[in-house]
């Protein structure tokens, strides 16, 4: 059976920026609030929601963390996209 994995994400171009994102949601700031606000991918819009997806949908480094990561703990992650502060809500 393929493995899923349900996510949120908000990603930016620069690390500082990212790092401050990290440090505001460690401080009890809400991920959909702060996703709505800067994200730079159109899942902003739904809270950095992904929705479910497969293992291998996502570029390498991404799928990573996500299926092998910790869950719920928001953590930054670099790809060709930029920086992206990912939240693992569940893995099968």
């Amino acid at each position: 059976m393929a493995r899923v994995a349900h996510a949120l994400h908000i990603l930016v171009k620069h690390l500082e920026q990212a790092e401050d994102i990290l440090k505001q949601l460690n401080k009890g700031a809400k991920f959909q609030t702060l996703a709505k606000k800067h994200s730079n991918c159109p899942s902003g819009k739904k809270g950095g929601d992904l929705g479910e997806f497969k293992k291998g949908q996502m570029v390498p480094q991404f799928d990573k963390f996500v299926f092998g990561g910790e869950i719920l703990t928001p953590t930054i992650v670099k790809t060709r996209f930029g920086y992206h502060i990912i939240k693992t809500l569940y893995r099968t």
